[in-house]
């Protein structure tokens, strides 16, 4: 066996076999889910009913107010006023005012009411003067009534990609979006979780000395390039035992979560979603949109071949320089962190890049984001969901393959040389300028 294959088996094997490997794997995804139901349960817990005493109605708001059977519910009553209204059981008084022109509107109330709350009164009070006001100008209650249904009603827009021959497919912005950003957190999230293991790995051999009789035996980029392949290989293990645990809680979940809170839970996330200001832009609707669509259209295989890619693209690429910082950093963690910012700022600023990329993929800014090795393997997995080669041109994706390649080698390189001088060297602390110093230096 060849000396790179050698050292992938024992980085592999040694971490493998490691109780943190073990728990980790199988801790995450049940984390995972007891914060989905977590999250579920509390928000509709928190979703308390109120009822709230509407007085001195005009005489319109009676008929144009709606009441929402799961939060708030509208009583026009007399007799009601900021003294009494608890005792007659209701949670706040709602003042409207006599003269028309007047927006001054109280709610009183023993408790603060939910931002959710206030949006949902708002919206029904302007409801109530917009039909109002349409109804003296000559529009009759079956007519509103008529134009309200179908306004109510949402929108589908169907939109097709034409290519060069002339024809169309559906085109699923919401699914795509969904498929971007999923992907390009994951690789957000792995680089970090798996570049910080690399490190941890390379300081740890340093501190019980055992790189110094490994650092004889091979060359440099030899053994950088058995370790990083080694440690990805623990991690690509470790993120499809997580695919396959996460898949198998998330089948078995419905089993959990009764069929009437994930309903509840459902109408609370539709009525957020048309609250004035709500977040009907959200990352969060986007992705459930996608969720909830047919998947047509979608090259399936070119999606998982890419994300493969990148996932271990920017692993390796990463991964290389997170062991530099190993081979050099004593036992202070205040050098790694200070080491360490330099290679995390790209890898945040990608996902930033990543957040705009996803409504303009076609930008100037994410085209170069999506090829420059730094922050491709997040910003061109948010932009593959929208099309090739209708998005991302085929040059572009060629493009970012080979930068993303040649930075890998170049960054091995470049830690190994960093390493054979690093691993030696005790009690002194080295800066970014010192390591390029001994990278670049003849042998």
């Amino acid at each position: 066996m060849s000396k790179i294959g050698i050292i992938i088996q024992r980085e592999y094997l040694t971490r493998v076999r490691n109780k943190s490997f073990i728990l980790s794997t199988f801790l995450l995804p049940i984390m995972m889910i007891l914060f989905i139901l977590g999250s579920v349960f509390f928000a509709v817990k928190s979703n308390e009913k109120q009822k709230v005493a509407v007085v001195n109605d005009p005489g319109f708001f009676k008929q144009n107010m709606h009441s929402d059977s799961s939060s708030i519910v509208f009583e026009f009553v007399s007799g009601i006023d900021s003294t009494n209204f608890t005792a007659k059981g209701y949670d706040g008084v709602l003042y409207l005012p006599q003269q028309q022109g007047n927006n001054s509107y109280e709610l009183i109330s023993k408790k603060q009411i939910g931002l959710g709350s206030k949006g949902f009164i708002e919206k029904q009070l302007n409801k109530a003067i917009e039909n109002h006001m349409l109804e003296e100008k000559g529009i009759n209650k079956i007519t509103l009534d008529s134009i309200s249904a179908v306004s109510d009603k949402s929108v589908v827009l169907n939109n097709k990609v034409t290519d060069a021959a002339g024809k169309s497919k559906q085109s699923n912005a919401g699914l795509a979006y969904g498929i971007g950003f999923g992907s390009g957190i994951l690789i957000y999230i792995t680089m970090f979780i798996f570049g910080a293991m690399v490190m941890r790995g390379v300081a740890e051999e340093k501190m019980n000395r055992i790189a110094e009789v490994i650092v004889s035996s091979c060359k440099p980029f030899e053994l950088m390039l058995g370790k990083i392949i080694g440690i990805a290989g623990v991690g690509l293990t470790q993120f499809m035992l997580w695919i396959v645990l996460i898949f198998v809680l998330m089948t078995a979940l419905q089993f959990f979560i009764p069929h009437e809170t994930l309903e509840q839970f459902q109408q609370m996330q539709r009525e957020q979603q048309q609250l004035p200001g709500g977040p009907s832009n959200s990352m969060a609707l986007k992705i459930l949109e996608a969720k909830t669509q047919i998947v047509e259209g979608v090259n399936w295989p070119l999606i998982i071949f890419c994300f493969l890619f990148y996932f271990l693209g920017g692993y390796l690429f990463y991964a290389s320089l997170f062991a530099a910082i190993g081979s050099v950093i004593n036992e202070d963690p205040q050098e790694a962190q200070a080491l360490m910012l330099p290679i995390t700022m790209p890898i945040i600023f990608a996902f930033i890049i990543l957040t705009s990329s996803l409504n303009n993929p076609n930008s100037p800014m994410a085209v170069w984001a999506s090829i420059i090795p730094f922050t491709s393997p997040i910003v061109m997995m948010g932009r593959i969901p929208f099309g090739v080669p209708d998005t991302v041109p085929y040059w572009q994706l060629g493009l970012s393959m080979i930068s993303l390649i040649g930075g890998f080698l170049f960054t091995t390189w470049f830690a190994g040389k960093v390493y054979r001088t690093g691993i030696l060297m005790y009690g002194k602390k080295a800066s970014w300028k010192e390591m390029a110093k001994w990278a670049f230096r003849k042998s």
